[in-house]
């Protein structure tokens, strides 16, 4: 046998040691003295981060000297083989988050409540999706946006099953991880609000927007986070299918419609590998604990210039007094970096740098002395509700909403939340159009 293959027997569990009598024992442990110490290394390397694939620590052992010594003597062989039953293993930090226990493909479907078979197809390990032509068998349905620039946007929207099994992995396991404080998008307490009211009243105010945010992280790292919850392999491989997706290439036949070529064969190159989806509800989730390093490193960075620094999805936003102002050109070089390190990209192009004498505006908030809502936004919404009074609601319902005054009640209702005292009389405007009679009524 190899001394690869002797590794990979070895730390899968393949050495009898647990049946031995005592004396047997310890002429074992005079006898392979090495092993103590190569645990102690192995757990050095390992510790505190996510349970290692065994192939990894084959690799390990490959390649250390001790191991390799034991082995040119002889002293490696297979005694018995053994076959552990898998188990959950979490780092320490994920002991308290209680997610459930879920230790093989079996368990994974019966909590799932789907049958193995189906699991494996929505799973889609072997990125079947790309392959198939359209109708029933996809499970995503695709939709292609034109974005500024010349950008393309691919949609993928889950079918109800697979959505609803989504939901369920978002719900039970991915909203008892706690994101990086500095993340407030799709989080429950957290809004436009909070991310902007950080950099109220500062002498400079930044913005940098990622590229591509979702299916630019890698799904190694999805797969990282569910083994860092401690699923095995095989479970975490699964969820990690279950939450990411492959493009098929005829989603993108009509793409010339919706942005320049360039940027078109760009994104289908992106697309074509696994990859978040946007419009999973797992997406959004699995997005902020994969850039939990990124914030721990950018938080950091921004503390040691004197700044605040917040991200919203894929918006980063960082402000300061005046003496992070001068500092400010060589902190964003230094930013772009950390980004790249971390395998995101900045776009350069809507990178905003707003100094106290013009409108700083976050995430379409002003913040220059206090948080509120842009003017030309209150106007405009103003003008529609007192249109509304005047002309009918229908009359302004150029979107075709299905429920128009739903929708006004949800707008008026965001600019009570950021500025209450102004957005009084558009509640006012809002409570004259409800007392109105509905059209074709006397």
């Amino acid at each position: 046998m190899s001394a690869h293959a002797t590794a990979t027997a070895i730390l899968a569990g393949e050495l009898d040691a647990t049946s031995m009598s005592s004396r047997a024992a310890s002429l074992f442990a005079k006898r392979f003295r090495w092993i103590v110490p190569l645990a102690r290394r192995v757990e050095a390397a390992y510790y505190g981060k996510p349970r290692p694939r065994v192939a990894a620590l084959a690799d390990f052992l490959i390649n250390d000297a001790g191991f390799l010594r034991a082995y040119a003597r002889g002293q490696t062989r297979i005694v018995k083989p053994l076959i552990a039953a898998p188990i959950m293993h979490p780092i320490a930090a994920a002991q308290a988050w209680n997610v459930p226990s879920l230790c093989s493909i079996g368990e994974l479907a019966e909590w799932l409540r789907i049958d193995p078979n189906e699991l494996d197809w929505r799973a889609d390990l072997k990125q079947f999706e790309s392959k198939r032509s359209k109708g029933k068998l996809r499970n995503y349905h695709y939709r292609l946006l034109a974005k500024r620039f010349g950008h393309v946007r691919l949609i993928e929207a889950p079918k109800p099953r697979l959505k609803a099994i989504q939901q369920q992995i978002l719900h039970e396991i991915l909203d008892k991880v706690p994101p990086h404080p500095t993340a407030h998008g799709f989080r429950a307490g957290k809004s436009i609000r909070s991310f902007a009211a950080p950099h109220v009243d500062q002498e400079v105010v930044a913005k940098i927007d990622l590229c591509d945010f979702f299916p630019s992280i890698a799904i190694a790292r999805v797969q990282a986070i569910f083994r860092s919850l401690g699923y095995p392999d095989s479970v975490a491989q699964t969820l990690t299918g279950l939450c990411s997706n492959t493009a098929p290439p005829d989603v993108w036949d009509d793409a010339a419609l919706v942005g320049c070529d360039d940027w078109r064969r760009h994104s289908q190159r992106l697309y074509e590998k696994p990859h978040l989806p946007q419009g999973a509800p797992t997406s959004p989730a699995l997005a902020n604990l994969c850039a939990y390093r990124l914030d721990c490193r950018l938080s950091a960075l921004a503390e040691s210039a004197g700044a605040s620094y917040t991200r919203y999805a894929d918006d980063l936003a960082f402000s300061g007094d005046a003496d992070f102002a001068r500092s400010l050109k060589r902190f964003l070089i230094q930013v772009c970096a950390t980004v790249i390190e971390e395998g995101f990209r900045v776009h350069h192009r809507k990178t905003r740098v707003m100094r106290r004498g013009v409108r700083q505006c976050v995430a379409g908030l002003v913040v220059n002395r206090r948080l509120n809502v842009a003017r030309e936004d209150f106007d405009r919404l103003k003008a529609i509700l007192s249109n509304c009074i005047r002309f009918g609601p229908e009359s302004q319902n150029r979107d075709g909403h299905a429920d128009f005054h739903a929708h006004l009640q949800g707008r008026v209702a965001f600019f009570e939340s950021i500025n209450p005292s102004k957005a009084a009389k558009l509640r006012r405007l809002l409570d004259n159009i409800e007392r109105r009679p509905p059209s074709g009524t006397t």
